[in-house]
This record gives structure tokens, sequence and C-alpha cells, in this order.
């Protein structure tokens, strides 16, 4: 499948949350079993060196993360919103666009020197991904870079991680909010 095939399966969603913004919606790329699997398969094929563990954003990151993870061999590590998960946690607090949010992951779900690839569905701002690389850091992990379904260029995120020392590829790029 091209890229082009697997472009035209992202819906787009116009004034979603909010007027303005082109919501790029990869639930229509999940449910299409071929494309979603030449997406993943396009996505494994960047990465040059097999991490120990792919590290999934909360929540459609989980979907990307996991089949990626499959793929290369990785474990999976979870990456949640706070309070979602049972045992001890370190947390990073990261700006919204009105106030801040949380992420969290269990204090040993990495071993340090463990080498941990980042994934989601979709880079806009990077805030989120930036959140997850300081989280991975803290644990004493590694983070060899970054793959995204979507990247939203006009949003600055794929940069920021970049400048952040995280070599950033992602499947599709899309213009706008």
């Amino acid at each position: 499948m091209t890229l082009d095939q697997i472009t035209a399966l992202v819906r787009t969603i116009p004034d979603h949350p909010k007027p303005g913004i082109l919501f790029r919606d990869v639930t229509t790329l999940l449910l299409h079993a071929e494309g979603f699997a030449a997406a993943i398969d396009q996505l494994a094929a960047s990465v040059d060196d097999r991490p120990d563990l792919v590290a999934g954003m909360e929540a459609r990151g989980f979907v990307v993360a996991t089949a990626l993870a499959l793929k290369l061999g990785a474990g999976l590590l979870l990456i949640r919103k706070d309070g979602k998960l049972p045992g001890a946690t370190i947390a990073e607090d990261y700006a919204l666009e009105y106030g801040t949010d949380r992420l969290t992951m269990h204090v040993d779900a990495c071993a340090p020197g463990a080498r941990v690839l980042l994934a989601d569905d979709l880079i806009a701002t990077g805030g989120t991904a930036l959140a997850a690389a300081r989280l991975v850091r803290r644990a004493g992990a590694v983070v060899t870079g970054a793959r995204f379904l979507i990247d939203l260029p006009d949003l600055g995120g794929a940069a920021r991680l970049e400048a952040d020392g995280v070599a950033t590829s992602s499947l599709l790029r899309f213009p706008g909010h």
C-alpha cells in the first residue's frame, strides 16, 4: 500500500475541537486492516536499531506502540495520565494550551540503560512526547527516537523533539493545525 493510499484513510474533521482546527482522525486508518498493517510496517522499517521497549502515550498511542512493539520484537511501556496506574509511579507535568496535564509511568517500568522508542498516533506541539521523553530519562533509560503516524509540522512538535535530542520520524505530514 502506498503512502497516498494510507493518507487517504485518514479522515479530516473541520472545526474540531474548536473552529479553525482541522482534526486528523486516525481511527479511520485503524479500521482498515491492510492500511494499518502497512503503516506499522513502514514505521518499523524506519527504525535502525531494535529498542528494548516501545513507549506509547495514552490513549491512541497505545495502539500504535503496541503494534510497533510487536513488529520490532520489543516490550511495551505504557505512559498514562495521572491516577491510572496502580503501582508506584513517577510523574511529569507538561503544558497544555490552557493549563497543565501530567503523565505517569511505573517506577520499575524500564531499567536504567534500557533503549526506549516513543510512539504515538500524532505529533502536534510535542508537549506530550517531550514529557514522555523526560519520564523515560528520569528512569535512567535512553530515548532512542520517536515515531508517529502523523506529523503536523506547522505546530512545531517534531522540531521541538529534535531540539531535545530525540530523532523523530513520521509516516504522514499534514499542513495546518
